[in-house]
């Protein structure tokens, strides 16, 4: 199978994403390609059929390049995961930081490989599938019951009755199933929304929220999961008229708190690579590391 088709199908098991991470590498490893760094991230360019693609940013601090090291880190965190699922909860600091650079590097890498071998309308849908099946995969390892979930929700459009169908990209319980439903959420379960980016999105999860409190006249809760929120970006020196790459971040900072103030709270939100708008108070008390919420945060909400 090529590496191409291999990212576009789905993944079913974390040993199918350490595969599927290890080919993106070594391609990564293999390509002739022009480097330049900025601001902690790595952006790569490579001319292909006469064809230049560009990767998106690569955070200098989290993602392994080296496949064989790589490999070694993956297996010492599904050693992670394991002790999770078996109750531990006291773990040194180097591994909540090797936690987050497996992961970033597991998602990163499938981005890469899109951005190098795919169309950008059809990559887009991809990644984001797979960053869904990650998490969730991710969860179960740990022994957290989860499952994708979509709402029906009625309405009236003139004089006849409509459905809008709400999806929940996942609901967490600490039961063995999930008791919510296509028409109610249980008390005692978490939603939460896994997007890549928060991107053109980040309302939509406070506007979810109310949608379905006010639809099943009940409070939830909800949280939300992303990669990053960086970009790559072209300017043009006025003086020189080279062009210029760098990177800018697409979290919008104070539409976050205008959110949270107005609208409504989220139980937090977890980033593998927080943008750097989010690293000052009171972000601080909202934003924080995805390991921080595998390591404590998931089994305090599910207590």
């Amino acid at each position: 199978m090529s590496l191409i088709d291999d990212l576009k199908k789905p993944k079913n098991s974390l040993t199918e994403f350490n595969l599927i991470t290890s080919r993106a590498l070594n391609h990564l490893s293999e390509m002739t390609s022009t480097k330049c760094d900025f601001s902690g991230y790595k952006l790569i360019s490579s001319i292909s059929s006469g064809t230049e693609k560009k990767t998106r940013p690569i955070n200098n601090d989290l993602f392994i390049y080296d496949v064989a090291l790589f490999e070694q880190k993956f297996n010492d965190f599904i050693g992670i995961l394991n002790q999770l699922k078996k109750g531990e909860r006291n773990f040194q600091s180097d591994s909540y930081s090797l936690t987050d650079s497996v992961i970033y590097t597991i998602q990163q890498s499938i981005g890469i490989g899109f951005d190098l071998l795919g169309e950008p309308n059809s990559s887009r849908k991809h990644v984001g599938n797979r960053f869904e099946e990650l998490i969730r995969l991710i969860l179960t390892e740990i022994g957290i019951t989860n499952k994708k979930l979509v709402l029906n929700i009625p309405y009236k459009s003139g004089k006849t009755i409509k459905n809008y169908q709400c999806e929940i990209d996942v609901v967490i319980s600490k039961s063995k199933e999930i008791k919510s439903n296509n028409q109610t959420i249980h008390p005692e379960e978490i939603i939460f929304s896994l997007k890549t980016t928060t991107k053109d999105r980040m309302g939509k999860i406070f506007i979810d929220k109310l949608l379905i409190e006010k639809f099943t006249k009940s409070k939830v809760r909800v949280a939300g999961i992303s990669l990053n929120d960086v970009q790559r970006k072209t300017y043009k020196d006025e003086k020189t008229k080279k062009v210029i790459e760098k990177i800018s971040y697409t979290f919008v900072s104070n539409l976050f708190m205008v959110y949270t103030n107005f609208l409504t709270e989220l139980e937090g939100y977890y980033f593998l690579d927080i943008p750097k708008p989010a690293k000052n108070e009171p972000l601080t008390n909202h934003i924080f590391k995805f390991s921080k919420f595998i390591f404590n945060d998931v089994w305090k909400m599910l207590a």
